[in-house]
Parts: C-alpha cells; sequence; structure tokens
C-alpha cells in the first residue's frame, strides 16, 4: 500500500506542468519591452511627420512673405527722335516690399557681379533675358545693403533692347524672379501712340 503512494506521488510529481514565477516575470518583461519598442517607434514617426508639416507651412510662409509688390505706375519712354510708332527703350517702374514681407535682395553677388534678380521680357514672339536692367533707391531707401526692406522703394528700369522691337498696340510682360519668394508679372499694353513718356494702365 504504501508503495502504491509513493509511486502515485513520484507520478504525479512526474506530470506537473506549471509556470514558476520567475518564468512569467520574463514574460511580463518581455510583453513590456515590446510594447515600449512600439509605442517609441510609433511616437517617432509622428514626430518626424509633424517635423515635415512644419517645415513645408514655413517654406510655404517664407515663399509668400518675401514678395513684391509695384508701387505707382509702370512708365514706358521711347527715344527723342522716336516718338508715334516708337519702339519703347526703357520700362521704368517701383518696386517694394510687401506688407511684413521678408528682404528680398536686388543687388549683385559673385565675382562677375551678377544680378541675384532675374527679369525678363516676353511678348506674344519672344522671350528675352535682360541683365542690364539699372536700380534706383527713393525716398530713404537703400542702406547700402543692397535688400529691399519695409518702407523701402526701388525704382527698377529695364532696357528693352532695339532688336525686341516693343511698338505700338503690344501686350507684352514683364517677369521678375527673386531668389526667394514669389514672382512678380507686369502686364501691359503699349498705347496707338507712343510718346517721350507714357503711363501704362
Amino acid at each position: 500500500m504504501n508503495f502504491n503512494v509513493k509511486h502515485l506521488l513520484k507520478r504525479l510529481e512526474r506530470d506537473e506542468r506549471g509556470i514558476t514565477a520567475l518564468e512569467t516575470a520574463i514574460i511580463l518583461i518581455a510583453f513590456v519591452v515590446v510594447a515600449s519598442v512600439f509605442a517609441f517607434t510609433i511616437l517617432s514617426a509622428g514626430t518626424f511627420s509633424t517635423e515635415r508639416g512644419k517645415e513645408a507651412i514655413y517654406a510655404g510662409l517664407s515663399s509668400v512673405q518675401s514678395s513684391m509688390e509695384i508701387k505707382g505706375s509702370v512708365i514706358a519712354t521711347t527715344p527723342v527722335t522716336n516718338t508715334g510708332a516708337g519702339p519703347v527703350d526703357n520700362i521704368i517702374f517701383t518696386v517694394a516690399n510687401a506688407v511684413g514681407g521678408e528682404p528680398i535682395n536686388l543687388g549683385v553677388e559673385g565675382a562677375s557681379d551678377e544680378r541675384v534678380v532675374v527679369i525678363d521680357y516676353r511678348d506674344a514672339g519672344q522671350i528675352v533675358s535682360i541683365t542690364t536692367w539699372t536700380l534706383a533707391w527713393l525716398g530713404t531707401g537703400g542702406d547700402g545693403d543692397g535688400l529691399l526692406e519695409a518702407g523701402e522703394l526701388a525704382e527698377i528700369t529695364v532696357p528693352i533692347l532695339s532688336t525686341i522691337g516693343l511698338a505700338t498696340n503690344t501686350d507684352f510682360t514683364i517677369e521678375i524672379k527673386p531668389p526667394t519668394g514669389a514672382v512678380l508679372n507686369i502686364q501691359r499694353t503699349t498705347p496707338a501712340y507712343l510718346e517721350l513718356v507714357n503711363d501704362l494702365q
């Protein structure tokens, strides 16, 4: 009888399968670590996306804030000896920084003193890049840094080459491309008769 009881107890001991407290703790820690890794990954992805979104917003704001606007009239002049049919020899206009805008570089840079702002002439038959435009600061503008800042006015004179042949009743566009900010398009039509000085409406 005692032999049977001992034998039975040994069998029960052999068949006993369970998880100790140490194993439970290890499994729990593993779950916590895995959950932490997933949580960190999700938070990192969210932070990365937020930063990219902020960069895109700031880039858009910078582009909008660095814009020029026309102040006053756009003037077309003709040579003294060639009124009537033209051609136009200069387009003159004044630009200012848009309200609250970032400064715009109107100066030159590099060893060759090339202008930073690019100006193109365009009409129905041609596109011409004009690199010889000149700049004059008006009023209290022009503190010597070449930047068009808030409250400053800059008069730009765009020479219209004789090869362009801008004459009467012609639609044309002057396109001003600053290094940052929006492109400024000046669209005008020359009158039916050209005076020495013409205010283009």
